[in-house]
């Protein structure tokens, strides 16, 4: 529900922030890689306290939303146990780094997004990548698990239990905030239109996308699907792209660039070159949305969907099967080898049943 002690804001500026991401891997404890995260975010802090001014002072409009990208505390794990990351590379649901999250929220008055590894005391032996939405109040106020993952844990691995603890609710939640109703999506799952389109039958209205990925001057898939997901859901995108990655052996400057927002005719309001750049700012106009999402005719796409069709079809079909990671109702934690053969098992079993050719 909507905090009602803010008032509704229905123009504003919102910001995809374009960031150097400084990984943590070579990190030897929890302090010390918690030492570097709360540096990052006292970075952070400052760079939206200038882009808010400067915004207010350009354009005369308030940035109400600031959008982080993927990574932004911890780069990604590169062949660490699951042990090892998630003491170094995860943070705790009620740690430092979201207290120092909090209080940027709170004295510039906005909502701030981002995706990190997060530690979940439920479930001690794991961590999941985490897109979450801080309130102005500096409240969490939206917390989504990134379900497909090639190499990291998710709720769909331990789903009896995570919907024992939190309820279906929880696996496509949507806020319902003083400047809409926002939702998250995480990296490439932008390419699978199933999580942004059970996110806009709760009435999502502004996705916010947290990626690191490659940068490029051609159509991406992501780039392609980041129009598309706002088109198909008559939707906001807020897509924050991380500017580089320091500190692994990858090449820094391979991502970078792509940062954008996106309308809900799919055009790009504003894009962001390479570098650290709060570029891709864009003004949202909520009226304008809701009233478009009111009209009836041929564009109206999310009214003329027939979603009982697909879900019969859905139901018969199981590809990856849940609970990986759970046996006789406790949690297994697997090696990273674990990750790699489940997609091979997969692909066999596709192929026998005839699916694959």
């Amino acid at each position: 529900m909507p905090d009602h002690g803010q008032d509704q804001v229905s123009t504003f500026t919102a910001t995809a922030l374009q960031i150097d991401c400084h990984a943590v891997n070579h990190c030897a404890n929890r302090a010390e890689a918690s030492a570097q995260m709360l540096g990052q975010i006292e970075n952070i802090g400052a760079s939206i306290k200038s882009i808010d001014m400067f915004t207010l002072g350009f354009s005369g409009t308030k940035t109400k939303l600031f959008v982080l990208p993927e990574y932004f505390l911890s780069s990604f794990p590169m062949g660490e146990p699951l042990a090892r990351w998630q003491e170094i590379g995860a943070i705790p649901m009620d740690g430092p780094e979201y207290e120092a999250l909090s209080k940027i929220a709170q004295d510039r008055n906005c909502l701030l997004s981002g995706n990190v590894y997060e530690v979940d005391p439920n479930f001690p032996d794991l961590y999941f990548q985490t897109c979450f939405v801080i309130g102005s109040n500096g409240d969490v106020v939206l917390r989504y698990r990134r379900l497909i993952s090639l190499f990291a844990p998710s709720p769909y691995d331990v789903w009896d239990k995570y919907l024992d603890l939190y309820g279906e609710d929880a696996v496509f939640p949507v806020a319902d905030t003083e400047i809409g109703k926002v939702g998250c999506v995480a990296s490439e799952e932008i390419l699978y239109p199933e999580i942004s389109r059970c996110l806009a039958m709760k009435g999502m209205e502004i996705l916010c996308h947290s990626t690191s990925e490659v940068g490029a001057p051609m159509l991406t898939p992501k780039e392609i699907c980041r129009r598309a997901r706002a088109v198909e859901n008559m939707c906001y995108v807020v897509s924050s792209n991380t500017a580089s990655i320091q500190g692994t052996p990858i090449p820094a400057e391979s991502t970078g660039g792509m940062s954008k927002i996106v309308d809900y005719k799919g055009l790009v309001l504003a894009e962001a070159y390479t570098g650290e750049t709060f570029c891709a700012s864009a003004m949202l106009d909520m009226d304008s949305l809701r009233k478009v999402r009111k009209h009836s005719g041929m564009t109206n796409l999310l009214s003329r969907q027939p979603f009982d069709i697909y879900a019969g079809e859905y139901g018969r079909h199981t590809f990856v099967k849940p609970n990986a990671m759970l046996e006789n109702g406790e949690v297994k934690v697997p090696d990273r080898s674990f990750f790699v053969r489940r997609q091979q098992e997969v692909l066999e079993r596709l192929t026998k049943d005839g699916v694959l050719s």
